[in-house]
């Protein structure tokens, strides 16, 4: 199944069933990927020059730790979003866009995943605590996400700083799409906000 880049602005990727498969009742019904995106301006309060950071796949519960996207309706309710997922498991989506917000900020020396033979001064270590929309929530739909965040100094093993990212954003509009985008804007916040708390922890 061919992916489609959606269209600059967005940050879906609709995947396209070809052939029969687009014939109602037969095969599959078409699936709605979506991807989440690094900030595109990151700042930090200063250059590490000689630092290079490691920023291994986060961890995460079931629920968190594939390519379903959470609805929460409410207490310990939990759905999954039908006709969509995201295009990747989300610890590795996770990892790569926040490797890409600490690469943008040019305050280090180099970030890399494990096994690019960096030499390793410090490591990023996230768990993903909360990545889901809740329905009702304060009045209307609200994308949460938590990244519970430990600095770890490689060469010692300490803990260097720890701190929970949390953002809240409002969903506008109905459907995946605005569920989706919500949830990638408030991603982006706790990216740059990790990018600067680790410069300014080290």
């Amino acid at each position: 199944m061919p992916l489609k880049i959606a269209l600059p602005g967005t940050i879906a990727a609709s995947l396209i069933l070809t052939g029969c498969a687009a014939i109602p009742g037969l095969g599959p019904a078409p699936v709605d990927a979506f991807d989440i995106s690094a900030p595109l301006k990151v700042s930090a309060p200063r250059r590490l020059s000689r630092t290079q950071i490691l920023v291994p796949e986060p961890t995460a519960l079931k629920l968190l730790d594939g390519e379903d996207i959470a609805i929460r309706l409410g207490g310990s309710s939990v759905q999954l979003l039908k006709g969509a997922r995201w295009a990747d498991r989300l610890p590795k989506l996770v990892q790569a866009r926040v490797i890409e917000a600490l690469q943008r900020s040019n305050s280090f020396a180099g970030v890399g995943r494990p096994g690019e033979g960096l030499a390793i001064d410090y490591q990023i270590v996230i768990e993903i605590r909360s990545f889901e929309v809740r329905v009702g929530a304060g009045g209307g739909d609200t994308a949460h996400v938590d990244l519970f965040v430990r600095l770890l100094n490689d060469r010692n093993g300490n803990v260097r700083a720890s701190r929970s990212f949390q953002a809240l954003v409002p969903v506008t509009g109905q459907g995946s799409d605005a569920f989706a985008n919500a949830l990638n804007e408030a991603f982006q916040k706790t990216a740059t906000e990790i990018v600067s708390w680790t410069s300014a922890s080290i």
